[in-house]
């Protein structure tokens, strides 16, 4: 049985029977099935049903969006974003699809040679409850375009989401396979990994997901692609606009109640504005409104599930322990559902809890460095290599300081963010592979040569 709670109020929403084996196999084989057909179709009705989900998924925002609210507890606000940049996706892959996969002509000694982008077949997407929508279309959109049928094993508190995103490719559509949800515990997906009729798989998870699940592909000899954890560094230098880099740090660190893995979680800040930035910040920390997630006026809700909101907690109180300055926050809010206030750390060095593990909910921790090159090296010295925001008013020492850190992507005087049109994925511990733009459709494809003497 898996079940689906409100984590705003910690009552039981709804109760699903798991799929057997034998519906397991059928929703395989459908998969399997509709492949040998979709992709022999024309780009154009791929592009079609792209654009018929995005219709679908614009007329359905609201519903959509209060789903995700009631199962994992985001702003009303954020949640109706997530719909409409899902719709994006679609659309920019049903526009841009054609494009990114043209063959590739090379000059050699033969009449003529080429790579073309061949699909592999069915995509098993495993997919975590923070961005419920958004992290499987991000896969499913290029996929889907590139000739692949998707298979969805969802986040298992979350089954409501996993459904609906079913309903709104059969309502579009879709024909029987091409987008499929398996309602299943995580102890299954081995055997689905294992199965001849997956050909693929990508993973959005934690460190030991992904490990486990590129352990489980590459045992099956199968192509993998895994976007983990992370523990952005946010690097605020001498000359950076203080107010503008507070501001929108805060913005980053609580997005989606701080439960994202590109937030901002390390704020790496030059001694020469410390002060000024940690006052700034704390201000504008505590001006946000936590409250009911389905109010527009509200900023931070609570966090997914009550362990999640203890883990942090125990994570803010060893960072304490270990020397850290608690400036504002740091304990669960009394009142129903898993609430935890918006929390600050100032004082924070290398080897304490919050400078080396991910704090997933709404922790910031303040690194104090005497100089760039100080920043630099604090920023890469950890396991994470996801994304990573640089603030200064000098653009070209921006992009300098961006060719040095160890991320998979630096945005210079702006939050860290996904987007359609370039890719994204990390480095070290945060992943292998990349989604996303013309890298992120080609990675679930044949590269495949083609020589004609």
């Amino acid at each position: 049985m898996i079940e689906s709670v409100n984590p705003t109020t910690g009552a039981v929403l709804e109760r699903y029977e798991e799929h057997d084996d034998a519906e397991v196999d059928r929703r395989l084989q459908a998969g399997w099935d509709r492949w040998e057909g979709w992709r022999g179709t024309g780009y154009d009705e791929r592009a079609d049903l792209l654009r018929a989900v995005a219709d679908t998924l614009e007329a359905r925002t609201d519903e959509l969006a209060e789903l995700m609210v009631r199962e994992m507890g985001k702003p009303v606000t954020s949640a109706r974003s997530e719909v409409e940049k899902c719709a994006w996706a679609c659309r920019y892959y049903a526009d841009h699809g054609e494009e990114h996969l043209q063959h590739d002509v090379i000059e050699t000694d033969a009449r003529t040679s080429y790579v073309r982008f061949d699909p592999l077949g069915p995509l098993l997407a495993i997919m975590p409850w923070n961005f419920p929508f958004w992290q499987l279309f991000r896969a499913a959109a290029p996929s889907l375009m590139a000739g692949n049928t998707v298979v969805l094993k969802h986040a298992s508190n979350v089954p409501g989401c996993a459904l609906e995103i079913e309903r709104v490719f059969t309502d579009s559509g879709a024909p029987e396979g091409l987008f499929t949800t398996l309602l299943v515990g995580s102890s299954a997906i081995g055997d689905v990994i294992g199965d001849d009729r997956i050909r693929a798989v990508t993973l959005t998870g934690s460190v030991g997901a992904g490990r486990k699940v590129a352990s489980q592909a590459g045992e099956a000899l199968k192509k993998f692609v895994l976007e983990l954890g992370g523990s952005d560094a946010f690097l605020v230098l001498d000359d950076a606009d203080v107010d503008a880099a507070a501001a929108t740090g805060v913005k980053s660190r609580l997005i989606n109640n701080g439960e994202s893995c590109i937030a901002a979680k390390r704020f790496i800040v030059v001694d020469a504005v410390a002060d000024a930035f940690v006052e700034t910040f704390r201000k504008e920390l505590e001006a946000v409104t936590i409250g009911d997630p389905m109010d527009d006026g509200t900023d931070v809700g609570p966090l997914a599930r009550g362990d999640l909101r203890d883990d942090l907690h125990d994570q803010v109180r060893r960072t304490v322990d270990e020397g850290a300055t608690l400036v504002t926050g740091g304990e669960a809010l009394d009142r129903d559902g898993w609430f935890y206030a918006p929390t600050l750390l100032d004082g924070v060095t290398a080897g304490m809890t919050a400078a080396t593990e991910e704090t997933f909910g709404p922790a910031a921790a303040v690194i104090r460095v005497a100089d760039e090159d100080e920043a630099v090296r604090v920023a890469n010295d950890s396991e994470f290599g996801l994304g990573a925001s640089i603030w200064t008013e000098d653009r070209d020492r921006g992009e300098r300081v961006a060719a040095r850190i160890e991320a998979g992507c630096v945005f210079v005087n702006e939050l860290v963010k996904s987007d359609p049109r370039v890719p994204f994925g990390g480095v070290k511990s945060s992943g292998i592979g990349r989604e996303l733009g013309s890298y992120g459709i080609k990675e679930f494809t044949n590269v495949k040569t083609v020589w004609v003497e």
